[in-house]
């Protein structure tokens, strides 16, 4: 099986974090297009067939731009930090729909050390927090199917922020109180570096991907989403 990424790859987006700056990045942009953007974009595609057989759905999208590969560039428009460059790279793989409705995605990161995949929900609007929220209120039991399974929650985390009390409306008593609170509804499972450069990739990401798709068919289903 064909491998993606090198330790080229992690060279580059090390270098990239000491040597945050427009220059550094023009100067080894080659670096950048052969050993990171490249092979991405190759996964990505590699992945096609493997997220049709999850989601009729869902698309491994490979453009250069305007696809599932996130821009190395950073919106600084509204942070403190004015590095220009993220320090990872990132694919989202996202609904048929996602351009007209929000709904929750796949997803892959690379970053030396940080590796990982996820799923769900980050950050979503109030409106789809209030859908999802009563959903898991009112069918308690698919939730817990999907992500209290033991071989669910022995794989993967429930990460994101949460609210500090119950939402208005909901009984503090509730025995998914903590999931009602949740401000995001993601789950994520940590990558070996050894994994990422290796020759199993695709595999693990297809597999992992799948077995990430009981949390996502629940949100589509809370969202009134296809899967």
């Amino acid at each position: 099986m064909p491998t993606y990424f090198t330790e080229k790859t992690f060279k580059f987006l090390r270098a990239l974090a000491r040597n945050n700056s427009r220059e550094w990045f023009h100067e080894h942009k080659p670096e950048y297009e052969e050993h990171l953007r490249a092979p991405f974009l190759r996964l990505i595609t590699d992945l096609q067939p493997d997220l049709a057989t999850i989601s009729e759905h869902y698309r491994a999208d490979p453009r250069a731009t305007g696809g599932s590969l996130f821009r190395i560039h950073r919106d600084t428009r509204f942070s403190n930090d004015k590095t220009p460059y993220k320090t990872w790279s990132g694919a989202r793989f996202s609904h048929a729909r996602s351009k007209q409705v929000e709904a929750p995605s796949y997803y892959l990161h690379v970053q030396p050390g940080n590796c990982f995949i996820g799923a769900g929900l980050w950050h979503p609007e109030p409106e789809s927090q209030r859908k999802i929220r009563h959903f898991i209120f009112e069918n308690p039991g698919t939730w817990k199917a999907a992500v209290k399974s033991p071989a669910f929650a022995r794989k993967f985390t429930m990460d994101g922020e949460s609210l500090v009390r119950p939402p208005r409306g909901y009984p503090a008593d509730h025995e998914l109180i903590e999931d009602i609170k949740r401000k995001d509804f993601v789950a994520t499972l940590g990558l070996e570096d050894a994994v990422v450069l290796g020759p199993n990739l695709r595999k693990t990401v297809a597999t992992q991907f799948t077995a990430l798709s009981p949390l996502v068919d629940y949100l589509c289903a809370a969202l009134d989403l296809e899967f």
